[in-house]
């Protein structure tokens, strides 16, 4: 791997972690708004799935688009 494709892949896995943290933190908000009484363990536990979950969804478009970026000459 060249030093630019690991640039370009610690971008995309900051881009796609920062979106995934990002989803898990509105769930974990929106339990806690919402004023039900959810335990700590679904709280916890559900925020985890749906940050997993969105690992799995983001990376697959993140990766590709971020070389596209880079291949164009965009940073």
């Amino acid at each position: 791997m060249t030093p630019d494709e690991a640039a370009t892949a610690r971008k995309s896995a900051l881009i796609y972690l920062v979106i995934s943290f990002g989803a898990a933190l509105v769930f974990l908000l929106a339990t806690l708004v919402t004023g039900k009484d959810y335990t700590p363990v679904a709280r916890v536990g559900g925020a985890a799935w749906v940050f997993l979950l969105t690992m799995i969804i983001t990376m697959p478009l993140v990766i590709p688009a971020m070389k596209k970026r880079e291949r164009n000459g965009r940073t």
